[in-house]
């Protein structure tokens, strides 16, 4: 327990009430969590206002009100601390609560639209390989040494991330890998952390549901790299035509990866099939098992970071050359009587799917036909469906259009955004069917031997939401199910 002084001191603030010398129990933004002595936030929403919930946090014990606006009468028993932004206000109050854990770690923050999770995953293993006492925040789980915690955002609310790096804190760890997500710089979730280390991967259009402007978008991104702080460093895709933008205004150490552009770290491809990649990482080569160029980009991104981070090189690449799985990220299972293969893959932008799709065909051979299944989410971005359907339909030769997460749209009303971008000749090599695992199903009665079946848009999701309710769907075991059944 904490005084409140204690917490504000790195917050601007205007305070009516008790006094600053009050104690804080307890964080949060949720009223009806609150409890005697704790603090809670009312963070203006697009849904809701917190404002509207403060009389109830006050019923349930709450002490201090952190919000933007005072109430008309104010409740004489607590104290109002009046901020211009409370989430940026809480994400800083957050730190304090828990003693600055970030402080004490040395935390690497990746940032992009595809690519964020396998770059993480990757890092935390290999430095985990290494001998370093390590943890992960990523979309597909949160770990504290060989501890798993669920995740069930890409980047916590701030005061969950705060209370899990400094669980990481006190298991001994010493270094912290995380995703950055655009939604959480824009909430101020990470506000008030310590990165030592500042990730690119790539931007294409995503989010702009969210976002509604592609300028927002990279100006969000860019935020994470002007709030580095001197003494610590950026690691940035040369390829992609944002990098420099992005990099303007850091105080950052600035080096780059590329497979194209002149870049610090440079990688070429030497040979590429659908089981792995042969790779030359600044003249030095190496294989690995994880196949496509967007993956060169991932592996690149992990080596110039780890020897950043002070991994000797030889040892880097030697680490990397391991099979170091990644859930839902081109898991490949084979039916290898039938010689018929299915492909799991996040994929759920139109780059991410070119991208894949790219991979199967430079790969596959002659006689193989490429199938995919894939939807698009509901209530998200709607311009990219066409998009999408024009891409599935270029580089497959028959395509299972079906739900992902229609959430609180009509799945007949995605997919028809879908067939919007896809030709009237390419519409002979189409199949709908709104039901995903009747999809699969179909794709694999469909298919024939040599066959590689690509389930594109969830990957390691092991959820359905539908209509607010989110039911047991895990796309995995539904292709190893009709995989073994064919």
């Amino acid at each position: 327990m904490q005084k409140l002084i204690d917490l504000l001191k790195d917050v601007k603030y205007s305070l009516v009430g008790q006094g600053n010398d009050k104690p804080v129990s307890g964080l949060t933004a949720d009223s009806r969590k609150a409890k005697a002595g704790f603090l809670f936030a009312a963070i203006p929403g697009s849904e809701a206002d917190g404002h509207d919930f403060i009389p109830q946090a006050i019923e349930l014990g709450a002490l201090h009100i952190l919000l933007e606006k005072m109430p008309e009468n104010p409740d004489s028993k607590v104290n109002y601390i009046q901020v211009k932004n409370a989430s940026e206000a809480l994400a800083l109050i957050s730190s304090a609560f828990y003693d600055y854990p970030s402080q004490k770690l040395i935390m690497t923050g990746v940032t992009g639209t595809n690519g964020k999770t396998t770059i993480v995953t990757i890092l935390y293993k290999l430095f985990s390989m290494a001998g370093f006492k390590s943890g992960l925040i990523s979309t597909i789980r949160i770990m504290i040494l060989d501890k798993v915690v669920n995740a069930t955002h890409t980047t916590p609310d701030c005061i969950r991330l705060n209370e899990i790096l400094r669980e990481m804190v006190d298991a001994g760890c010493t270094h912290c890998f995380m995703e950055v997500s655009s939604h959480s710089l824009v909430q101020h979730r990470v506000s008030g952390i310590k990165f030592q280390a500042g990730i690119f991967t790539n931007l294409t259009k995503d989010h702009l549901d969210y976002h509604k402007t592609f300028k927002n978008y990279i100006d969000v991104k860019k935020s994470f790299f002007d709030d580095l702080k001197k003494g610590s460093f950026a690691i940035i895709n040369s390829d992609d035509k944002h990098h420099k933008y992005l990099v303007q205004n850091t105080n950052a150490e600035v080096s780059s990866y590329g497979l194209m552009n002149p870049s610090d770290f440079k990688a070429k491809i030497l040979e590429s099939s659908i089981t792995g990649l042969h790779l030359s990482f600044n003249g030095k080569d190496f294989f690995s098992d994880k196949a496509g160029m967007f993956n060169a980009y991932n592996l690149l991104a992990v080596y110039a970071t780890a020897v950043k981070l002070g991994i000797d090189k030889d040892n880097a690449l030697s680490m990397l050359s391991s099979s170091i799985p990644v859930d839902g990220r081109f898991e490949i299972f084979v039916n290898k009587e039938k010689n018929i293969t299915g492909i799991i893959d996040y994929a759920h932008t139109p780059d991410a799917l070119e991208n894949v799709l790219k991979t199967i065909k430079k790969c596959k051979k002659k006689e193989q036909r490429i199938i995919t299944v894939f939807g698009c989410g509901g209530n998200r971005y709607k311009g990219k469906r066409p998009t999408m359907g024009k891409i599935a339909a270029t580089y497959s030769d028959f395509v299972f259009i079906t739900s992902d997460n229609p959430r609180f749209e009509e799945p007949i009303s995605i997919i028809q955004d879908i067939l919007k971008g896809i030709n009237e000749s390419s519409m002979l090599k189409v199949i709908t069917i709104t039901d995903r695992e009747l999809a699969i199903r179909g794709a694999f009665s469909f298919s024939q031997p040599n066959d590689i079946i690509l389930v594109a848009g969830k990957g390691h999701e092991t959820y359905q939401d539908i209509k607010g309710v989110k039911s047991d769907f895990d796309d995995r075991k539904i292709v190893k199910k009709y995989l073994t059944a064919l």
